[in-house]
């Protein structure tokens, strides 16, 4: 019996961290070093974190999950998840430890395998925008944004990496008239 037991402690360790790495937060996060030349050192910690909180309180509510990820994702990767990803992440994992408590080792395994297979590879790459000014200006000017893109790594895609959204006419843009002399942006409505 302990082996059964053993083996669906490992299986469930294995789903956690397979939900932890094809979670597209955490992958910017290390892939950036939000959280310090250890991220991926951090990363592969938080696996064991994550699976210690859950056997050590058997009964969390999902908030509770949701609480503790973002808690931890603040305090090593000084990132805060507002992607919506939280409660999916959460509720992945609350559904492993429950297969795990009732002693289904296949309902875990599956379920890892399926992460696995879904997993999305996602990159952030830094864009440089500035004003067309003097070059004084420019440093000052300047700020940096994130373009993420998503690729799939397993064979099926079912919609797990969205393709970006092109952007139509009714999209809103600034434009470079609509910023004004002091730094302002000039918001204009829909037509």
């Amino acid at each position: 019996m302990a082996g059964a037991g053993e083996d669906s402690l490992a299986l469930f360790g294995a789903g956690v961290r397979a939900a932890l790495e094809a979670w597209p937060a955490l992958q910017i996060a290390v892939e950036n070093g939000f959280g310090g030349v250890h991220s991926q050192e951090k990363a592969e910690w938080l696996g064991g974190a994550v699976e210690e909180y859950f056997i050590r309180n058997a009964d969390l509510e999902l908030d509770e999950v949701e609480d503790f990820l973002g808690e931890l994702m603040t305090n090593e990767f000084d990132t805060v998840v507002e992607d919506g990803s939280l409660p999916q992440v959460s509720q992945q994992l609350q559904t492993m430890f429950h297969h795990f408590r009732r002693g289904d080792g296949a309902a875990l395994r599956e379920m890892a395998s399926h992460i696995t297979q879904r997993k999305c590879r996602v990159t952030a790459t830094a864009l440089m925008t500035a004003r067309e000014t003097d070059e004084e200006e420019e440093d000052a000017d300047s700020t940096e944004e994130m373009e993420v893109t998503a690729t799939n790594d397993g064979a099926a895609t079912d919609g797990v990496c969205p393709e970006p959204e092109p952007s139509g006419p009714d999209s809103q843009t600034i434009e470079e008239e609509d910023i004004v002399e002091d730094g302002w942006t000039i918001v204009r409505r829909k037509k």
